[in-house]
């Protein structure tokens, strides 16, 4: 396996900076469940007139919203364990594609990347 270029204060800033991000999202995960329950309460009561209240999004718009947000948590909670993962097996900064190292610019900016700035330019393309 190649050895990465990052330093090891270098590694534990980026994998302080991974467990942060973790205790961030599991916040806002939190944050969304209790207004999941809240929307789901209220579209279950009998007298909300969810479609003809004129203030504000539909409670089924909103409970759209939240849902697709917490998607997007979730997937970034797995993306951050993964990278986790990585760090403890000693793979963290490695690219997935080529097996280069990662840079440690791209790592401060997306310390949950698994693929160099070269590899992830041509996946976009």
């Amino acid at each position: 396996m190649p050895e990465t270029e990052l330093m090891d204060a270098e590694l534990r800033l980026l994998e302080a900076r991974l467990r942060e991000r973790r205790a961030e999202i599991d916040a806002e995960l939190g944050g969304l469940a209790q207004t999941l329950v809240e929307v789901r309460e209220a579209r279950g009561a009998e007298s909300v007139d969810d479609e003809h209240d004129p203030e504000g999004p539909t409670l089924s718009s909103e409970w759209s919203r939240i849902h697709g947000v917490h998607g997007e948590l979730a997937a970034a909670s797995e993306a951050v364990d993964a990278a986790l993962d990585r760090v403890a097996s000693g793979s963290y900064g490695v690219c997935a594609r080529c097996g280069r190292p990662i840079g440690f610019a791209r790592l401060e900016a997306r310390p949950e990347a698994i693929l160099c700035i070269a590899c992830a330019r041509a996946a976009e393309r």
